[in-house]
């Protein structure tokens, strides 16, 4: 299984910082009995490999080298590539990069790499479905992306950053098949390329009789592309029990 890892952005809400956002160091890991700090995208990168990816590719733009020279070509036996974003055109943009990449009878976890979640076996427990997002509860969904599922779980409508959102159950992240990435991507062209959040396109393959599965599994949730979220991101990490382990060895 393929992890795709849009990294593009040029996280201006935490702005300035010397390098790039997805490399803040957030909490700590041991490597060799040292404690080390743990940048912030290496949280995205361990639940991807605990639900069973094996290559990363890692979007990144023009200016973002200091990541390839920070995660090199392996991760944890993880085979490591990148691809680049010329323009920040987006969240679908950068997500179609990692296309050519993806064997047609692979699945794809795609996720943040500036927001911390739990639980670390998110990826595993929404299993391998089509397409479904692993939701979240948080206070604030007019921040975020907010789904709205029936009882049954299947996603009825995507609403992106509404202030008037009817739900506080929002994505961080998802899991899907590679015909269906194709599929969104064959949409993503016929729209002019003019969808910049992953929502609205889904919800236009929605409306085109596509299939979208929201699972309730997650059980905190942090964006800490802002200041304020990254002082909740620690508070976060104080709350679980033996988030620093041994174990966190690269």
């Amino acid at each position: 299984m393929w992890g795709i890892i849009p990294a593009a952005g040029a996280g201006s809400r935490i702005q300035p910082l010397a390098f790039s956002k997805e490399l803040l160091p957030v909490g700590s890991r041991f490597e060799g009995g040292t404690e080390k700090p743990r940048a912030v995208s290496e949280y995205l990168i361990d639940r991807m490999l605990v639900g069973g990816v094996t290559k990363i590719c890692f979007v990144i733009s023009p200016g973002k080298s200091d990541i390839l020279g920070y995660y090199g070509a392996d991760i944890k036996g993880a085979h490591v590539c990148y691809t680049v974003q010329p323009r920040a055109l987006g969240l679908c943009d950068a997500i179609f990069r990692a296309l050519p990449m993806v064997s047609p009878d692979e699945d794809v976890a795609i996720g943040l790499p500036d927001t911390i979640w739990f639980p670390e076996d998110g990826f595993r427990s929404i299993g391998k479905g089509d397409f479904t997002f692993l939701l979240f509860q948080v206070d604030r969904p007019e921040s975020f992306d907010a789904v709205v599922t029936n009882k049954n779980g299947r996603v009825l409508e995507v609403q992106v950053k509404r202030t008037d959102a009817s739900t506080g159950w929002v994505w961080g992240a998802f899991r899907m098949r590679c015909r269906v990435l194709k599929e969104l991507y064959g949409l993503w062209l016929s729209r002019g390329k003019k969808d910049e959040y992953i929502g609205t396109l889904v919800n236009e393959y929605i409306r085109g009789g596509g299939a979208v599965t929201g699972s309730r599994a997650g059980t905190a949730y942090v964006d800490v592309g802002t200041v304020h979220g990254y002082r909740e991101a620690i508070r976060l990490l104080a709350t679980m029990p033996g988030h620093i382990r041994e174990k966190d060895k690269w």
